[in-house]
């Protein structure tokens, strides 16, 4: 990689928080540079979205499969983000995909081979030829993060990265508005650990909701640290919920479904559906040609809303409907969901399921934060001495609607270029303006923003106006050491996280609106107003640091969508339909009560 050289004695030290697909390939990038790199994660290693990630990792390479260009990716992308994307960002991220395929071969990754002796390209939903890299047929993010880690930790063993895992990162300790490192809490200690710069990557905040693909560190700890440091963020209203994940305990009676569930929810991949699998209802049904033309390979984001709405006009909201794996067994001959899909053939039979023979029951689930903490092309937040890179940074790549396969993509491009940028030795936080065609003002010292067509409220894109229950001052009526009164008057539910969970899912999940999101930010606000984040001890359990990290997450989310009143890629409001004209007639015929809904045009 192209970066300055570094001078013996003047080693810089850049802190990486999250490993993830994008802090992993951050750090190794780094510390091979010859930076004095620290790598922080709050589990171990293997807990990340990365880990869970099945489907693969978007990228046109040099010898890509007939008819597909860098420039289809381009506007696949564009057209999956509903409009909304950076689309210098979309330009950079795919034309520069192949060299960070070839970076991740470098460290070991080995890509399942096709039959032409190059990598094996699966389609995906939204995209227009076959480009998914995989590893281990449905294994991809475990794979690749398996060799990340072998490189980390053989890295570590040769001195030139340290490592701490177990700690969970509280605070970014800043010097004149300059992050100079962070605190975190390791074996019930608080720590400071200081660096020239900080690098989150702590992924996403899928435990916001109570159905979510996530694994349990998704706690909004990046975004809230970000915050309280003064960073602006950007389209937190775009929340994408993955359409199939296993539903646990459900099932119905008779043959051919599934008779009952006792796991946790497990994602079934868009690849899945790439290879042929359609969904039906409880009545064995087909609907989804109904709602859009791509059917099955929609956005995910029509996907998850249609499968919402058709519950809705069959009486069952909180229902679920079936994806049906069958017809691809009869059709690529028995044997090919097992070796195609390991994981998942043996995730559904430890689930009571024999997927080629029996329906699989699944709903929405939350999956990928598209909004987050406001970046540049380099990874630079408008803080200086901080970046942000993967799923915790907005740099409007993603849109209203991520494609498919890009989440890992866009870690590894922004990952790197956040180290090159540290590297050359200009931590400034506040990206010139020009620099990316910034098509709105902030609300930070008027820094402009590389997307969002518009400003997000002032108190969710400067920090500095936030008011003191969210960020963190201590307020002397909150019950010290971060205590949780029972309940707070007016027959309110008390917070607790479930309840925080159940209530994002019910008022600010797929289908939104003004009066659900009203009643939401009232409840979140009485809850904030006693669960004082300033009343949190530094030293105090690392899951109270989690729940006020996901109130103010919850929060920014809230605000945001209530301030975007028109419907929007992920983002769906039902008292603001956008127009629902060329939805197929097939659809009025069926469901003729049907309410005005965006589908088609997303």
């Amino acid at each position: 990689m192209s970066a300055a050289p570094i001078v013996p004695g003047t080693r810089r030290r850049l802190v990486v928080v999250g490993s993830g697909i994008a802090g992993l390939y951050a750090a190794l990038l780094a510390a091979d540079a010859g930076a004095d790199v620290v790598l922080l994660s709050k589990g171990q290693l293997c807990e990340s979205n990365t880990w869970y990630a099945q489907g693969g990792i978007s990228a046109v390479l040099d010898e890509p499969t007939p008819g597909d260009t860098v420039a289809a990716h381009i506007a696949d992308t564009l057209q999956a983000g509903a409009g909304h994307c950076n689309e210098e960002a979309v330009r950079l991220m795919c034309t520069e995909a192949r060299r960070d395929i070839a970076g991740l071969e470098r460290f070991g990754v080995v890509f399942d081979p096709g039959t032409d002796g190059g990598p094996a390209l699966g389609l995906e939903a939204a995209h227009s030829a076959p480009r998914i890299l995989h590893a281990g047929g449905d294994a991809t993010g475990a794979k690749v993060a398996a060799a990340l880690i072998r490189a980390v930790l053989a890295r570590q063993a040769g001195g030139s990265l340290a490592l701490h895992t177990g700690a969970h990162a509280t605070a970014l300790r800043q010097t004149d508005g300059h992050v100079k490192g962070v605190e975190f809490l390791q074996d019930g200690r608080t720590l400071t650990l200081r660096g020239d710069a900080v690098l989150l990557a702590t992924g996403g905040a899928g435990q916001l909701f109570a159905q979510t693909t996530n694994p349990a560190v998704a706690t909004a700890d990046g975004l809230a640290l970000a915050v309280r440091s003064g960073a602006a963020v950007s389209d937190l209203e775009f929340f994408q919920f993955h359409p199939t994940c296993l539903v646990p305990g459900a099932g119905t009676p008779g043959p051919g479904t599934a008779r009952g569930l006792d796991q946790d929810p497990l994602l079934i991949s868009e690849a899945v559906r790439g290879e042929g699998a359609v969904l039906v209802d409880g009545n064995g049904k087909r609907f989804m040609r109904a709602y859009h033309p791509g059917a099955e390979l929609a956005p995910r984001d029509v996907v998850s809303r249609s499968i919402a709405l058709h519950l809705a006009k069959l009486g069952d909201p909180n229902g679920h409907v079936y994806l049906d794996a069958r017809v691809i067994e009869q059709a690529k001959g028995p044997g090919f969901l097992a070796k195609r899909f390991p994981t998942l053939t043996q995730r559904t039979l430890d689930a009571g399921i024999d997927w080629t023979r029996e329906l699989v029951p699944v709903a929405p689930a939350a999956h990928y934060w598209m909004g987050g903490v406001l970046t540049d092309l380099h990874g630079r937040t408008t803080v200086p001495g901080l970046y942000a890179a993967g799923e915790v940074a907005c740099t409007g790549v993603q849109g209203a609607n991520r494609l498919a396969s890009n989440s890992l993509l866009e870690g590894l491009v922004f990952g790197r270029r956040a180290v090159e940028h540290f590297l050359a030795g200009d931590d400034g936080g506040a990206p010139p303006r020009g620099t990316d065609a910034p098509r709105a003002a902030s609300a930070a010292g008027g820094l402009p923003l590389t997307h969002a067509s518009a400003p997000l409220p002032r108190e969710t894109m400067d920090a500095g106006t936030f008011p003191a229950v969210l960020v963190g001052e201590p307020a002397a009526s909150a019950a010290p050491g971060g205590s949780r009164p029972s309940n707070f008057g007016g027959g309110s539910e008390p917070f607790s996280r479930e309840a925080l969970r159940r209530m994002m899912t019910a008022k600010a999940g797929v289908l939104r609106s003004g009066e659900l999101l009203r009643e939401a930010g009232d409840t979140l606000g009485r809850w904030a107003a006693v669960v004082r984040p300033g009343t949190v001890a530094p030293s105090a359990d690392a899951r109270l640091h989690e729940d006020r990290n996901l109130l103010l997450a919850a929060q920014l989310l809230v605000a945001a969508a209530q301030e975007r009143q028109e419907s929007l890629g992920a983002h769906y409001r039902s008292d603001c339909p956008e127009d629902a004209s060329g939805i197929r007639e097939e659809f009025d015929t069926t469901y003729p009560n049907r309410p005005k809904v965006s589908i088609l045009h997303d």
